[in-house]
Parts: structure tokens; C-alpha cells; sequence
């Protein structure tokens, strides 16, 4: 299941931190903060349009209001949307996509001080404008602090009439629940995002707990082939040495040592041998839950199937074919959804791995992994099938019954 030729994944550098982008899994969490934000945005609009109302605004302020809260919201929208991208670079003022709306907030801002009389009402876009965009996490608290405290000076001054209209806008009855909401509106905004990022922050480290699973895995096998073939290649190679040696003085003791030669080729293999059963000595249920495990560590949502006698099957091929496959599936499926199979077919046992394909996903089924797996499952006498479409990528194995007996 190679989707190209990529690098392991390890442990990233600063660099890649600093651009590495939100996970997947939480795509439904996202949409949930983004409409309880464009809720209290709204509410707010509503909640202003309806304390000018009764306070007698002139329909013209009214209208002025509601269609420029209307831009304001909308112009809030790609801020979220750059919060959800976002790096741990920071927020750039340069970025038009970050200066535009907070120009546009201004210019609503002044508008409705000027129709309202009311400093509240006029810093309130202003200051959830700010909220939204991506500040470092020690700047973000203590913009918060100033932005709520602002508001607070602001209700503190509407309240006093300090302009002619205030205190008839004060005598309203939603003037309380206006200020009190107005104020407290960046806090709740921020709250949702903290929610979020933690969120985020969880499903990161399962992601990576699942890469530094798959990680491990190699690097235990890699360290146990480098000692066993370590050791026996050194010995091999002091007796070919002292082969040559003896070769010219006393051939009898040097093809003593060529014999011994031999058998250090012989144990070599047979550690070899050894080596490799002890990893095929799993049950393939428990490779199947393991694999199972370990992809929904990395934030894919995972079904098993897995038959009664499933440990009937040849193990020495589908046991390094599960794993190669949910490694791959780990390193380049991408997708949200994958389903794992093992069960008899006819005469033949059939295993299946399936996963969905992110947008735009390049598949590419020319890979080592699956060249290696396609030699091996052909020496058992078996079938290795590749089904991709845009929206799915499958492997199927299938493995004669009568060739359970090489395990």
C-alpha cells in the first residue's frame, strides 16, 4: 500500500513544528466551535438591534446597524478560518486576510458610535476581531485581559450618559444584558478556541503516538537483525581470515576453519530463521487487534472482522502482510475511516484492508512495501489484488487453505 515513496516519519524539527497543520480527527469539534462563535456573534447583533429599538433609534441607525453587523459577521469568517490553519508562527498584521477585517470591524465600530453614541457598542467588533486571530499563547491571555477591560471602561462610560443619547440608551431594559454580553463576548470566544486547541493538541498526540508505535517497531527489528547478523558476519569473517592464513602452511587447518566457516553461515541462517518466527508467532487475532488498535491511536476511526478460526490461516504470510499494510496505512492513507478483514472464502483464506482517501490524495500502488508483499504471498500460492478510486483504497489477499500448513 505505498502511496509513493515518502520519508519516515520521526520526530519533527522546530522548523516542522512551527508549520505542522491541525489533525484530521476532529473535523465535527471544529464546526461545532465555529457555529457557537457565528451563534454569539449573531445574538449580539440581535441584541443591539433590539435595545436601539426600544431605546428609539431612528430606522435608518437601525438599519445601519443590522447590515453592517451582517459584514461584520461575515467578515469574521475567513479569521476563523485562518485560526483553524493556523501555524505556530503566529499572527502576521500584514496578511490582508488578517488586516481587511479588522479594518472592516473598525469602520463598523465607528459607525456605530456615531448612530448609537454608545463606546461599547462601537469597540465590541474591534475587540472579537482581535480575539480571532492567531496570537502566541503568552500574548493571548494577556490581550484578553486588556480587550475585557476595555469593554468594562466602556460600559462604565455608557452608563454615566457621558454622550447626550447614552442615557437614553441606558434607560433601556436589555441595557444590562447588551452591556454585560458585549462585555464578556471575547472571553466566550476565546474559551471556544482553548476548547479547541485542546482538542487539537489531544488528537496531535495520538497521532504521534501511533507514528512513534510503528517507529519503534522498526527500530527493535532493525537492532535485533544488526546483532544477530553483526556477531555471526565478525566470526565469519576471522575465519575466512585465518583460512587464508593457514592455507599456504597447513591446508588441512585451513579447511578446518572453512568448515567451521560454513556452520557460522549455517547458525547465521538458522538465527535468521528464528528471528522471523518469533515475529510470526503472534496470533493473527492479536495482529489484527493490534493493528486495529494502533490506527485508531492515530485518530482513524477502525472496524475489525475477524473470524472464529482465524488462526487456522497462514500466519508466516499475513502476519508481515497486516502489518506492512497498517503501516502504509498510517504513513499515506490518509481518510478518517478504514475496516480490517479476515475470514475463510471458499477454499481460500481472504484478507482485506480498506481506507478512505483524503481530497486530492495522490495513490500509488508501485511501492517496495507492496512489491514485497506481492513475492510473498505469491510463494504461498496466493493472490494479491489492489482496488483504488478516489474516495477508497483496498488490498485484498487471498491464500489457498491447503497453504496453511507453512507457518
Amino acid at each position: 500500500m505505498k502511496r509513493g515513496m515518502a520519508p519516515d516519519v520521526g520526530v519533527p524539527t522546530a522548523d516542522a513544528r512551527a508549520t505542522l497543520r491541525l489533525a484530521r480527527g476532529v473535523t465535527a469539534t471544529w464546526w461545532y466551535t465555529v457555529s457557537v462563535i457565528v451563534f454569539f456573534e449573531v445574538m449580539i447583533v440581535v441584541v443591539w438591534l433590539a435595545t436601539l429599538l426600544e431605546a428609539g433609534v431612528a430606522p435608518v441607525g437601525l438599519w445601519t446597524v443590522a447590515i453592517g453587523g451582517s459584514i461584520w459577521l461575515a467578515s469574521t469568517l475567513p479569521l476563523l478560518s485562518d485560526y483553524r490553519h493556523r501555524t505556530d508562527a503566529g499572527v502576521s498584521a500584514r496578511s490582508p486576510r488578517v488586516l481587511i477585517p479588522v479594518l472592516i470591524a473598525a469602520a463598523y465600530g465607528a459607525a456605530s458610535v456615531v448612530i448609537t453614541e454608545s463606546v461599547l457598542i462601537g469597540l465590541l467588533p474591534v475587540a472579537q476581531s482581535l480575539m480571532l486571530l492567531n496570537w502566541p499563547r503568552h500574548v493571548r491571555g494577556r490581550a484578553l485581559l486588556v480587550v475585557t477591560a476595555s469593554l468594562g471602561c466602556a460600559w462604565i462610560f455608557d452608563a454615566r450618559g457621558s454622550f447626550s443619547d447614552a442615557a437614553t440608551l441606558g434607560d433601556a431594559s436589555g441595557w444590562v444584558l447588551l452591556a454585560f454580553y458585549s462585555t464578556f463576548l471575547p472571553a466566550m470566544t476565546v474559551l471556544s478556541l482553548w476548547w479547541w486547541d485542546v482538542l487539537v493538541t489531544l488528537d496531535l498526540a495520538r497521532a504521534s503516538e501511533a507514528r512513534l508505535g510503528a517507529t519503534q517497531e522498526r527500530l527493535r527489528v532493525a537492532t535485533d537483525v544488526h546483532d544477530l547478523q553483526g556477531h555471526h558476519l565478525q566470526v565469519i569473517a576471522l575465519q575466512l581470515e585465518l583460512t587464508e592464513r593457514l592455507l599456504s602452511r597447513d591446508p588441512d587447518a585451513a579447511l578446518d576453519t572453512l568448515r567451521a566457516a560454513r556452520k557460522s553461515v549455517d547458525a547465521a541462517r538458522q538465527g535468521t530463521r528464528d528471528l522471523a518466527t518469533r515475529f510470526r508467532s503472534v496470533p493473527l487475532r492479536d495482529e489484527i487487534e493490534n493493528a486495529r488498535d494502533l490506527l485508531i491511536a492515530a485518530g482513524i476511526g477502525t472496524d475489525a472482522i475477524v473470524a472464529p478460526d482465524a488462526d487456522r490461516a497462514p500466519a508466516s504470510v499475513f502476519g508481515p502482510v497486516i502489518r506492512e499494510t497498517t503501516t502504509n496505512v498510517l504513513r499515506h492513507g490518509g481518510g478518517q475511516r478504514a475496516s480490517l478483514s479476515l475470514a475463510p472464502d471458499g477454499d481460500s483464506w481472504r484478507y482485506e484492508i480498506s481506507n478512505d482517501l483524503t481530497p486530492g490524495a495522490v495513490v500509488n500502488g508501485d511501492g517496495s512495501g507492496l512489491q514485497g508483499m506481492e513475492r510473498r504471498v505469491s510463494e504461498a500460492g496466493g493472490r494479491i489484488e489492489v482496488l483504488s478510486d478516489r474516495e477508497r483504497f483496498s488490498i485484498v489477499v487471498t491464500i489457498p487453505v491447503q497453504q496453511e500448513g507453512r507457518r
